[in-house]
């Protein structure tokens, strides 16, 4: 299969004024330039979580759960609130099901001192239960906010593109990976 991976990138914050805006438009640039991957920007705050046939019959648009459903690979963009992650990020995950197995998940961090790693921490436990497998390279930011100018740029860039260009090779070889062994074989969960 030489196709595009489809990679759902998703915002974890929908907090007013949040900062996830600015770290999701530069992992989405950082995704773009790789050249390996189709985008689709997954946002709770203007995606809500619809359950299974609640979306509105006359709304062309994919619902949620297609849309996780076709992508072959998950880039969750998540702040860390009061050592975890937030509340809507969960909804979002917990909407959908068996859209997330088997397939690749990596992570990029934002927050104080930790950047973020407690949030991811806990992610693991999460997506692990989801048969999701997550990828052990992630991007963290800490101090997230003294790192970027107003105009959304990082003050030091190479650090972080460096880090998150390599996660993007993993994250890319597991959803080929995992997108093959899907064709050959069906994943089968205990459910």
């Amino acid at each position: 299969m030489t196709d595009p991976v489809h990679l759902a990138l998703i915002y974890g914050s929908t907090r007013q004024g949040r900062f996830c805006d600015v770290v999701a438009t530069w992992a989405a640039e950082q995704v773009r330039v790789t050249g390996k991957f189709s985008l689709d920007l997954i946002d709770p705050a203007k995606t809500l979580p619809e359950l299974p046939g609640q979306s509105g019959e006359d709304d062309p648009s994919p619902s949620l759960g297609q849309r996780m459903a076709a992508a072959d690979a998950f880039l969750v963009v998540t702040p860390e609130y009061n050592h975890g992650y937030p509340a809507p990020l969960k909804s979002l995950i917990d909407s959908v099901g068996q859209e997330w197995h088997a397939k690749p998940v990596a992570f990029v961090s934002y927050g104080g001192v930790s950047g973020g790693l407690r949030a991811v921490e806990q992610l693991r436990q999460v997506f692990a239960e989801l048969h999701g497998v997550t990828i052990r390279d992630s991007v963290s930011f800490a101090g997230a906010w003294e790192q970027f100018d107003s105009s959304g740029r990082l003050l030091q860039p190479d650090r972080h593109n460096h880090s998150m260009a390599a996660m993007l090779r993993r994250l890319h070889w597991w959803a080929m990976a995992l997108r093959n062994a899907r064709a050959e074989m069906p994943y089968a969960s205990a459910a």
